[in-house]
């Protein structure tokens, strides 16, 4: 795939307990068919006590398992034990890759080189994920990858002139990899015949304590960010970028998810909760910290670095009981939460945000950096 200087997305993991190592491992096995074609999910193991399950499918993360401070490890994304689940619920996006845009676009329009370009509305009247068929919903082509000690997966996918609205041919590589440092990284790249706006993330669902084991409210979040950008009932971005001091949106020092959450301030009750983009602190093009995240009981922990200007925290306030997870356990309000690094939501319609907008000769590229880790007590 020729990456170099790619986008990352970097999951690390630590443990106090001794992990015996194999060696590294990765394997392919059929998971069902859709309308595109034949599914497959690759079976990913570092031999360190680090599994990840990835699916052509959406190239969605259905499992990843890691550690608690004992060794004991545990599936700590959301997501269906079955691609039936995937079909019948995509709403949730559960650990998919989002594209063309991730976040909103207002309306389901937006305006490049004087000419204007709509979009499918599948959020009331604005456009949400790329559409009602983004490529969450698509069927990527998949290379398995063994070099050096890591594994990983080359996903591609090719989006016509068109899809969905958003103009020009754009070509989407995405490579998952699995280190021996306990590292699940995801590196992103995209190129196009003709100008295009471009937000790629991933849309994994974290619960530290496990897949279905309760609520994230006791979960402690730190964010990197002195300012946000405040939503209108649409949650879309209206106004200026403001300040989070003052506001239950301060996550400057760690704070238990759910300790705000009734303040009755207007921003939560646009969004139900938490569904907001922080601007992050940072300086420069290169990875920087973005948040941080403990689950007291089990002490795993889970940092983000990012070069994105830009993080998604989402508290799953949509989840309504309605669907049962991979462990056949409903889930239900606040049980799983997104970090979703990215652009702002809305830029192709906002001058005053860092552009997304790509042209034929450049390459988009960005990285985030995952960590997994275990406190001990």
């Amino acid at each position: 795939m020729g990456f170099t200087r790619l986008a990352a997305i970097v999951i690390t993991v630590s443990s106090s307990a001794a992990v015996t190592a194999e060696p590294a491992s990765i394997r392919r096995e059929e998971w069902g068919t859709t309308a595109e074609g034949p599914v497959d999910r690759y079976l990913l193991s570092n031999g360190r006590g680090m599994r990840a399950a990835i699916l052509t499918h959406g190239g969605i993360v259905q499992s990843l398992e890691v550690p608690d401070r004992h060794g004991v490890p545990a599936n700590v994304v959301l997501g269906f034990d079955r691609l039936q689940g995937y079909l019948d619920n995509p709403g949730p996006f559960f650990g998919a890759l989002i594209g063309r845009y991730g976040n909103r676009i207002a309306g389901g329009r937006f305006v490049l080189d004087d000419v204007a370009h709509r979009l499918p509305v599948n959020n009331g009247p604005n456009s949400l994920h790329g559409g009602t068929a983004g490529f969450d919903k698509r069927l990527w082509s998949a290379t398995p990858l063994e070099q050096d000690g890591t594994v990983g997966l080359d996903l591609r996918y090719v989006s016509p002139d068109g899809d969905q609205g958003y103009p020009g041919t754009l070509t989407v590589d995405v490579r998952y990899t699995l280190t021996p440092d306990h590292e699940l990284r995801i590196d992103y790249r995209a190129t196009t015949d003709a100008p295009t706006v471009v937000n790629l993330t991933n849309h994994s669902y974290f619960n530290l304590a496990g897949e279905g084991n309760g609520d994230i409210y006791g979960h402690e979040l730190q964010i990197n960010a002195s300012h946000f950008t405040p939503v209108d009932a649409g949650l879309i971005p209206a106004g200026p970028i403001a300040p989070v001091a003052g506001t239950p949106l301060d996550f400057r020092q760690a704070t238990p998810v759910g300790s705000r959450l009734r303040t009755g301030d207007t921003q939560l009750r646009y969004a139900g909760g938490y569904d907001h983009n922080w601007v992050l602190d940072r300086e420069g093009d290169g990875l920087a910290p973005a948040a941080q995240l403990t689950e007291p009981a089990s002490g795993r922990t889970l940092s983000v670095h990012t070069t994105e200007p830009g993080l998604q925290f989402y508290s799953g306030n949509f989840l309504d009981g309605t669907i049962a997870g991979t462990s056949g356990r409903l889930y239900r309000q606040g049980d799983g939460l997104a970090l979703e690094t990215q652009h702002f939501p809305d830029s192709p319609n906002r001058p005053d945000f860092p552009s997304t907008v790509l042209r034929p000769g450049q390459t988009y590229r960005s990285a985030t950096v995952l960590r997994f880790g275990a406190e001990t007590r």
